[in-house]
């Protein structure tokens, strides 16, 4: 079965084959088949991730996946939310990692509670008109240091402390990231349910 990925980020697609291996998917971009990417105008990852398999499904004429996942933080309300990429430019900034983990770190000035979660929401549909949209949520519990740590990562993992791995996420090895993070846990979920709802099996 082939299943469209809503992203043309080759780092995601490599994740996601290793942790759909189980099943006879053969994963390809949106961009392979020349699909834009979608717009993501809602406020929640759950609503971002749907208009994009929605969009890859469309155009490809069959099923697609799409993820959409950030930081939220609770001193802050749950921002930067499903802005985390693009957090710095809301205050005058670039779009870049570093930007947004410098403002992230202004916004937070002061504030003690710095508890954060890293979240990824996975939507898999059968066509663009699926009624019964597959939806797994993934969460990885941390707390946001006050200064940088670790050189690996990308985004905010080096400002995100793993208590129960008593390191950031820079400081992970890739492996142990990918075993533990919001995407795996999201992605397991995502398995399950494709092998009893639409009947995968290796």
């Amino acid at each position: 079965m082939r299943l469209v990925l809503a992203s043309n980020n080759a780092k995601k697609l490599i994740e996601l084959q290793t942790l759909f291996s189980a099943l006879p998917l053969e994963l390809v971009t949106q961009g392979s088949l020349g699909i834009s990417e979608a717009e993501e105008p809602h406020v929640t990852f759950v609503e971002n991730a749907l208009a994009k398999a929605r969009h890859a499904a469309r155009h490809a004429m069959g099923a697609a996946i799409a993820d959409d996942s950030g930081l939220c933080v609770d001193a802050l309300g749950g921002a930067p939310g499903v802005l985390s990429a693009r957090y710095a430019t809301l205050f005058g900034g670039p779009r870049d990692d570093e930007a947004n983990n410098d403002q992230l770190l202004r916004n937070l000035q002061g504030i003690a509670d710095r508890r954060a979660r890293f979240v990824s929401a996975l939507v898999a549909v059968r066509s663009a008109e699926d009624p019964e949209p597959l939806i797994a949520f993934g969460r990885w519990e941390g707390t946001v240091l006050e200064a940088r740590k670790g050189e690996g990562g990308f985004g905010y993992d080096p400002l995100m402390f793993i208590p129960a791995l008593q390191q950031t996420v820079a400081e992970l090895p890739a492996a142990l990231k990918n075993e533990h993070s919001h995407r795996a846990i999201a992605a397991r979920q995502m398995l399950g349910l494709m092998r009893e709802v639409w009947r995968l099996h290796a």
